[in-house]
């Protein structure tokens, strides 16, 4: 496209580490955090993955300065690095730079560890690269092993811990697309949300057809008026659900014309003198900006 112009240099570009000055000083206790230890496994084991960002050299230093990737410049350092890869930026504003981070979701980073393995890289070898436990690499390598297609579709944007497709897919396919749909809808992807969820399960809409464990101190009957609330529940969220843009449309229209008609000092002074709890509760409706209120 014409016009466009680029933010960096698209080839990247070999740099003396000695000559990278980073543009802020690094945080605290870095060096021992759990983050720094997995950028500089994965370096030591499979090299640098995402060049460095940096300014164009100095005219009379040739220094570069650090745009992005200071975490990574430490642990080059230390580990040795004579050069790195960078990307050279065609502007300075370090401000623009990383200040929108997309994040993996947790099945893309399913995905990527799946395809890793199937080209012969061994779990053993990505757990030491990525600075973690190989029962951490084996849980998001398997992470959909009896999810529904329906189910991984809905949750292919989210962000949510491996634990939590422990409790789904104990559910049948369908029930499993009925809880993630709830999930997401309320934005609560979590282990605990799932796992009562899966207590208030029918028996015929699980997997074996056995109850999962009972909650401790909860009886019998108890378990029962959970399971038939949390299903009125459900009911009564979908139901809301879809009336819920017909509710806001008639909110904006009620609003509008009833602060048209506040407007009219005549009709004010009339509601005021004649029915005041009416002109309270017009002008409530006025200063409402949300369903919530």
């Amino acid at each position: 496209m014409s016009g466009v112009t680029l933010g960096f240099i698209p080839e990247p570009l070999s740099v003396p580490v000695a000559c990278i000055l980073p543009s802020r000083r690094a945080p605290e206790g870095i060096a021992t955090s759990r983050k720094f230890n997995q950028i500089k496994s994965s370096i030591e084991e499979i090299g640098l993955i995402e060049p460095l960002s940096v300014t164009p050299a100095d005219q009379q230093s040739g220094q570069h300065v650090l745009l992005d990737g200071h975490i990574r410049l430490i642990a080059l350092r230390e580990l040795g690095f004579v050069e790195a890869s960078c990307l050279v930026a065609t502007d300075d504003e370090s401000f623009t730079y990383n200040n929108r981070i997309n994040r993996l979701s947790t099945i893309q980073e399913h995905l990527m560890l799946r395809r890793a393995i199937d080209r012969g890289v061994s779990p053993e070898r990505l757990a030491k690269a990525l600075s973690v436990d190989i029962t951490h690499i084996q849980k998001k390598a398997n992470l959909l092993n009896g999810i529904c297609p329906e189910a991984t579709d809905l949750l292919k944007d989210r962000q949510f811990s491996p634990e939590l497709v422990r409790a789904i897919r104990k559910m049948k396919p369908t029930r499993q697309v009925e809880c993630v749909e709830l999930m997401a809808s309320a934005n609560n992807l979590t282990i605990a949300y799932a796992e009562a969820l899966l207590v208030a399960t029918p028996t015929s809409l699980l997997v074996d057809g056995k109850k999962p464990r009972k909650l401790t101190g909860v009886t019998q009957e108890q378990m029962g008026k959970m399971e038939r609330e949390m299903t009125n529940l459900q009911g009564q969220y979908k139901l809301v659900e879809q009336t819920y843009g017909q509710d806001i449309l008639n909110l904006v229209l009620a609003k509008g014309y009833l602060a048209k008609l506040l407007e009219n000092e005549s009709v004010s002074a009339f509601l005021r003198q004649r029915h005041p709890d009416l002109l309270a509760e017009f002008e409530l409706i006025v200063q409402t900006v949300s369903l919530d209120q």
